[in-house]
């Protein structure tokens, strides 16, 4: 059985792999506005922003990453949702295929898919003066978050992908996920805003992660942010599994 379903697995993420490379402008889609994001703040508003004796582009590629992946989700809901109302569900059940496999190979996808823009947008922030001093461990750490950020906003991405009514609503969810590292430390210090909207900036996942993700590049004592990022991490991801499987059998009941 665990062959089976790692075997049609496979052959359906080959399948939504090829949409993705005869479509690849949804990876440059996804990289463009993360871009320009950058630059915008890089060359507008980096110089009248104090981040110490970080440079502007080191201090906000963090919070630039986090929107990179946010953006790139989006498609994994559209796509999801194609499948669900073009009938490709109805083909899928008639065949002897694990079930599963239909919602874990939209997810593989979405992970190699984000991964491509990540490293894209990456290459950019170097262009730009980006440089890190990490060691092989923090980079495997920092590649380690985004993963599995990367994969608990994917199966947040798949209960739109299966309960929406429109196309539009599948992939209008992940706005306020791009709009999160905004109220974050991503862009400036929490310590700078307001006392309420500080208190939310300091408790929600953005500002761990990017915390965390800042320090392992500039090679800090990341303290207890790596837990609470992991915690964030874990837990979005097990409840939006949960989930998103429960809207899978609806929908295919």
């Amino acid at each position: 059985m665990t062959t089976h379903f790692f075997g049609d697995t496979a052959v359906l993420t080959g399948r939504t792999m090829r949409h993705v490379t005869r479509s690849p402008d949804t990876i440059i889609t996804t990289a463009i506005m993360p871009i320009a994001i950058m630059l915008m703040f890089v060359y507008v508003f980096g110089g009248a922003i104090g981040t110490g004796t970080v440079s502007y582009v080191n201090y906000m590629l963090p919070g630039i990453l986090l929107i990179t992946i946010a953006s790139g989700i989006s498609y994994t809901a559209l796509r999801l949702f194609t499948d669900a109302h073009g009938g490709i569900f109805e083909r899928f059940q008639s065949m002897p295929i694990a079930r599963p496999g239909v919602l874990w190979a939209h997810v593989l996808t979405s992970l190699a898919a984000n991964a491509i823009s990540l490293v894209v947008v990456v290459g950019v922030a170097v262009g730009l003066g980006f440089r890190s001093d990490a060691g092989a461990l923090a980079w495997l750490a920092v590649i380690g978050i985004l993963f599995l950020f990367t994969l608990a906003l994917t199966w947040v991405a798949v209960i739109p992908g299966l309960t929406a009514k429109s196309v539009d609503g599948a992939g209008a969810f992940s706005y306020p996920l791009i709009f999160l590292p905004f109220i974050s430390s991503a862009f400036v210090p929490t310590r700078t805003m307001p006392r309420p909207l500080r208190a939310f900036a300091d408790n929600q996942p953005a500002t761990s992660i990017v915390n965390t993700i800042r320090d392992l590049f500039t090679r800090r004592p990341v303290g207890s942010s790596i837990w609470i990022a992991l915690a964030w991490c874990a837990g979005i991801l097990v409840v939006a599994y949960v989930v998103a499987n429960i809207s899978y059998r609806r929908r295919i009941s």
